[in-house]
């Protein structure tokens, strides 16, 4: 007799229970075995990016496999707001999306569609068929899967952060995640994160969002500003990323045996373009 079995929680389990700001970082490798060495640091989750990493369904899916025996939640950058991409990476048993590039009312509404099925929206039925109800083991998945996902989207444009309350307010909008990068190169800021106008966007959003009663969240490498935004009101921080540490990691110890006349040094002390 074939057992059954329960979904593990989603990302709004974990921020809505939490009693403090989570923190967590980006997967961006595509390699398991560096997610899984990640999933067994103590972070709260892990962002498998699947927009700007080397990720695609079979890769994001045997990451999701190998941080399935930890306690960190996985969460999956989907590349673009489609309903194809969308529904693929809902039935390997991503859970917890992000829909990047979300810059209006309308496009968040559309991301809500492709997270539900009809009635309320779009997502084409194939649970039998997909880890996301375990082949059918998690009992009436297809009535619970509004109660087992997450769905947050990504403001990161001067427009978006004018109509951050609009997008809250949609029916289905779980959470806002806040990119600094491109919200600064569209602000005509191209790769400064820090400049005052950007943090004043990013505060901005910040208040709008929760005023709305949703929960919020930033990109913020540097820990000045990951505290910054916490002091702020953020729900979650996503304060690092895995290829970001190895390279940095990698520069310095290379630093400490490399002379700086050799070049290496030098380099390896020099600010980096970052989040």
């Amino acid at each position: 007799m074939p057992i059954r079995v329960e979904a593990a929680p989603s990302f709004k389990d974990l921020v809505n229970n939490a009693d403090r700001t989570i923190a967590g970082m980006f997967v961006c490798s595509g390699d398991a075995g560096i997610a899984e060495i990640c999933a067994g640091s103590g972070i709260d989750y892990l962002l498998i990016d699947a927009e700007h990493g080397p990720n695609g369904l079979e890769t994001v899916l045997a990451q999701l496999r190998a941080i399935a025996g930890y306690p960190a939640i996985p969460v999956v950058r989907v590349p673009f707001n489609d309903p194809v991409l969308i529904k693929q990476f809902l039935d390997i048993g991503a859970q917890s999306l992000i829909v990047p590039m979300v810059n209006n009312a309308e496009q968040a509404q559309a991301a809500v569609a492709a997270m539900h099925y009809p009635p309320r929206g779009i997502r084409g039925v194939g649970s039998a068929l997909a880890r996301s109800a375990r082949w059918n083991r998690i009992p009436d998945y297809l009535n619970r899967a509004e109660e087992l996902v997450t769905l947050v989207v990504q403001v990161e444009a001067a427009e978006a952060v004018q109509n951050a309350a609009e997008i809250a307010a949609v029916d289905g909008i779980d959470g806002i995640f806040i990119g600094p990068s491109d919200l600064a190169a569209s602000m005509g800021v191209l790769g400064q994160q820090e400049h005052p106008d950007v943090v004043a966007a990013v505060v901005k959003t910040i208040q709008d969002v929760k005023a709305a009663g949703k929960f919020v969240g930033v990109n913020a490498f540097v820990e000045a500003s990951a505290r910054r935004y916490v002091d702020a009101g953020a729900d979650f921080v996503n304060v690092g990323a895995d290829v970001a540490l190895l390279a940095r990691g990698t520069e310095a110890l290379a630093a400490k045996y490399i002379p700086e006349e050799a070049g290496v040094g030098a380099e390896a002390q020099a600010p980096r373009a970052s989040y």
